[in-house]
């Protein structure tokens, strides 16, 4: 398929998925769909057994009394405790602050003038893809700073914004240092082992060396379909439908015709230099207290990686970047009254007003759908089908790739996938000669390459309220057209890389 017609696909999945309500309406027909397929389910007697034997999952009819109490009982916590909603408010409190007070403007020209317009792509990717040591913290930082990034290189911003979800979500499992994904995953993997072996044990590291390689070929895929579908496909799109909430540029180009790197927003030396020595007093807090061995902030275990600085990665974020640019702004003279900092936080929690209606009506949905247990049904029945297969292990673990990636698209969460499908692959799969870390290391790339590509995954409905900040019109169809080139081409790539590992028997990790 040529480069053009593949763009006049492209177009066309962007304009039919765009014909769809709008995402706030979207999850409201969801919850009602839900509860009617609820009550069918139950009805018809839908059950399955869990691969322990342990119990039976059955259908829920949310449509009956039960149901509706806690359906009443528990809407507003279901809002209030969306892991989403708090995440977001809190790191785009400080983010807010470092933006409005002239910090993060001026930061990021100066960072495309030292990256350079043909570079950014892949420096995106790449700090995409790292930020999952901070679990989820990419998603509230790294994608709306991309969208500015690019704004400031006289790009379109949601080319920014799609190469940022693409290495944040779609290389999630891929990272060079060990962090609380390696650890959560692993130790759902070891209790499934332990069904076989009281004994077994999945290390942290049982993936190491095949995650840490992933990092160059997620960063490398991301930045080729960058260049070669997205960028073309965005400069092809007529300007008008590029103007960004506020009537800027969406290419960033001042009215001079120049683009926003060429005319940087100048760094205020003052203003950079109370910024630094405010970092360096946070690193300094941040080592006295966690590396030391006895450091007071260290994890229960003694543990780096699940320490409080890790796990309250975006309150961190939050502080340092609200400080920073209440300081900045102070000593810049833009800002000379407290209350302009305050004004600065009313202003960006207005800027959220849409994010907040979107996810009152996202958090409901994927309530119900956990409560009526038909994600764990759909996933109990297609996984035992594939015990009447008998392929190679290499053409097993690929299935199982293609199989976590169709579960992903019903389950966005990778710890409930994972939960559910570690005791029955593993178990099974090590009884016919595949050991644990390569079912492993095979659900990483199915659950990473799909969750760029599913309206269901929570941050999804966040990523296409951040595109709307920069182009009004753009919906569930213009992010799902965007992200599913990189999708396929991260689902080839890393399958292709899995495969070929695998076939030479190179060790997935250490030991």
């Amino acid at each position: 398929m040529s480069d053009s017609r593949l763009l006049q696909a492209l177009a066309r999945i962007e304009h039919l998925g765009n014909r769809l309500p709008p995402p706030t309406w979207l999850f409201v027909w969801l919850c009602g769909l839900v509860l009617a397929a609820s009550a069918v389910a139950a009805a018809s007697g839908w059950q399955a057994v869990w691969p322990d034997g342990s119990r039976t999952v059955s259908a829920v009819n949310l449509l009956s009394a039960d149901g509706l109490r806690r359906i009443l009982g528990e809407t507003v916590s279901n809002f209030t405790q969306f892991a989403p909603v708090g995440t977001v408010l809190v790191a785009m409190l400080g983010l807010g602050l470092a933006e409005r007070s002239g910090l993060l403007g001026a930061a990021l020209a100066r960072l495309v003038r030292l990256s350079g317009r043909r570079s950014l792509p892949a420096v995106v990717a790449f700090a995409g893809v790292m930020s999952s040591i901070a679990a989820d913290a990419g998603y509230v930082v790294v994608i709306p700073l991309a969208g500015l990034l690019f704004q400031r290189a006289g790009l379109p911003p949601l080319a920014g914004i799609a190469c940022a979800f693409a290495g944040v979500s779609g290389g999630f499992s891929a990272n060079l240092l060990i962090g609380p994904v390696d650890a959560l995953l692993a130790g759902i993997a070891s209790e499934a082992l332990r069904t076989l072996d009281a004994d077994a044990h999945v290390a942290v590291t049982a993936n190491y060396y095949f995650m840490a390689v992933s990092v160059v070929l997620v960063t490398g895929v991301v930045t080729l379909v960058h260049h070669t579908l997205i960028l073309p496909y965005l400069q092809r799109q007529p300007a008008a439908t590029q103007a960004t909430v506020d009537g800027s540029p969406a290419h960033g180009e001042t009215a001079a015709g120049s683009s926003a790197a060429d005319a940087l927003v100048p760094l205020h030396r003052g203003g950079l230099r109370a910024v630094g020595l405010w970092t360096l007093l946070v690193l300094a807090v941040i080592a006295l207290t966690l590396l030391p061995a006895d450091a007071s902030l260290r994890g229960d275990d003694g543990s780096l990686i699940r320490s409080p600085w890790i796990s309250g990665i975006v309150v961190l974020v939050a502080v340092w970047s609200g400080v920073a640019g209440i300081l900045y702004a102070r000593v810049s003279g833009l800002w000379t009254r407290s209350s302009d900092a305050v004004s600065a936080l009313e202003d960006t929690l207005r800027s959220l007003a849409s994010y907040l209606v979107l996810m009152f009506f996202a958090a409901q949905f994927v309530a119900y759908f956990q409560w009526s247990q038909i994600g764990q049904l759909i996933a109990l029945d297609g996984a035992l089908g594939l015990r009447e297969l008998a392929w190679s292990p290499v053409a097993l673990l690929l299935l199982f790739v293609l199989l976590t990636v169709a579960l992903d698209l019903l389950i966005g969460s990778a710890s409930a996938k994972w939960a559910l499908m570690a005791p029955v692959f593993i178990p099974m799969f090590v009884l016919v000669g595949i050991p644990a870390d390569a079912t492993l290391a095979a659900y990483r790339v199915g659950d990473s390459v799909a969750n760029i590509i599913t309206p269901l995954m929570p941050y999804f409905a966040m990523v296409v309220a951040f595109a709307q900040r920069h182009q009004p019109s753009a919906g569930i169809g213009t992010l799902m057209a965007l992200m599913l080139p990189y999708s396929l081409a991260l689902l080839l790539g890393w399958g292709t890389l899995l495969g070929v590992w695998l076939a030479a028997g190179w060790p997935l990790g250490p030991g």
